[in-house]
């Protein structure tokens, strides 16, 4: 994943400004750079939709005898969903918050060691989307790709082969789960391994790459004024969110608006990404998805964004397709994807769509 992300990058490179990330602790008024109004973003609102509706993504039991059918009507109402009984020990869990948590509380010099380049993928800084908004966002944000222990050693000289244990034990979890939920998913359209011959199900999963994003949403002194992550899309096929007890995540539905998803302890967050709603004729909603901040607690949270190797084309399952209609997108591999999103960001899906005639 490094050299693919590393390719698409080289050609779009971003100028943030890693440098200049404040000790966000010793501010107690919020910068007009990061103060955010509707012009900045046309989906900005400083409240989500009204709970009163009492709506929001389902919590679903792996373990659950209907599990199958929950997860697929989840993907085609909501594109996002929480899961329990998922597999993933309550212990490591705790320790990749712990990791995350002391990754952050770092001295903001200590962390610039292992900064980001402008072409590179790895690294300490801020959102890549950032460069589509012209006001900054309330976080700092660490990418995984490969081994951290280049990074992790320039982070702490004396712990880090016992953190990158933590990575390795946490992103093997990460692929059997996420290649497990995708043929849940699959299964419930009636979609098996024979209609898509390079994602078996048995394999040692070497069809498939992934990246690990650790995010910090500090406290905030005027949090409604703010935004910690700006509305997207994931370009991955599912991301698989773990986040620490304080509620920030939102996404977006067109009937409800805005949504907070709440942290229920030891669940897991699922997202559907752009390259899943492609493969599934369009199916299943890649959801439009943000991170607000608060005043009392900070968040953390640890992405796992999963797709596939560079070289697959990813198109619709003919099986999902109409025989009197052509496929709704285009065959795409995840490097063209996002070199397409790297310049059109959130249009990125309507620029591979084929345009049917009337």
């Amino acid at each position: 994943m490094p050299a693919m992300l590393t390719d698409v990058f080289r050609g779009h490179p971003i100028h943030l400004p890693h440098s200049h990330i404040p000790d966000f602790t010793s501010l107690r008024e919020l910068p007009d750079s990061y103060k955010w109004t509707p012009k900045d973003d046309l989906l900005f609102s400083a409240a989500p939709s009204p709970p009163a509706t009492g709506e929001n993504i389902p919590l679903i039991d792996l373990d659950h005898p209907d599990a199958t059918n929950q997860i697929g009507h989840a993907c085609r109402t909501w594109g996002a969903f929480q899961i329990s009984d998922h597999g993933v020990p309550l212990g490591l869990l705790q320790d990749i918050e712990f990791l995350t948590g002391s990754l952050f509380g770092l001295p903001v010099q200590r962390k610039l060691k292992s900064a980001r380049s402008e072409t590179g993928v790895s690294g300490y800084g801020v959102a890549r989307i950032a460069s589509f908004f012209n006001k900054q966002m309330w976080s700092e944000g660490f990418t995984i790709t490969g081994s951290p222990l280049n990074d992790f050693r320039k982070l702490w000289p004396q712990h880090h082969l016992n953190y990158c244990d933590i990575v390795e034990e946490y992103e093997e979890h990460m692929k059997k789960l996420a290649s497990k939920l995708m043929w849940l998913a699959l299964n419930s359209l009636g979609v098996s391994e024979e209609d898509i011959e390079w994602a078996s199900l048995s394999s040692d999963l070497n069809w498939a790459q992934a990246a690990l994003q650790l995010n910090h949403y500090p406290v905030c002194p005027e949090p409604d004024r703010a935004m910690g992550l700006a509305a997207h899309t994931d370009s991955t096929l599912l991301t698989i969110l773990y986040q620490n007890n304080t509620a920030g995540l939102q996404v977006f539905r067109d009937d409800l608006g805005w949504v907070t998803v709440p942290p229920f302890p030891g669940s897991l967050v699922v997202n559907v990404g752009d390259l899943f709603h492609i493969l599934s004729n369009g199916l299943f909603k890649s959801v439009l998805h943000r991170a607000r901040v608060n005043q009392t607690r900070a968040r953390l949270s640890v992405a796992f964004l999963w797709g596939p190797q560079s070289d697959i084309k990813i198109s619709p399952v003919p099986k999902l397709v109409s025989p009197v209609e052509s496929p709704l997108y285009q065959s795409v591999t995840w490097k063209e994807y996002l070199r397409t999103k790297a310049t059109h960001f959130n249009k990125a899906l309507s620029m591979i769509r084929n345009h049917r005639e009337e």
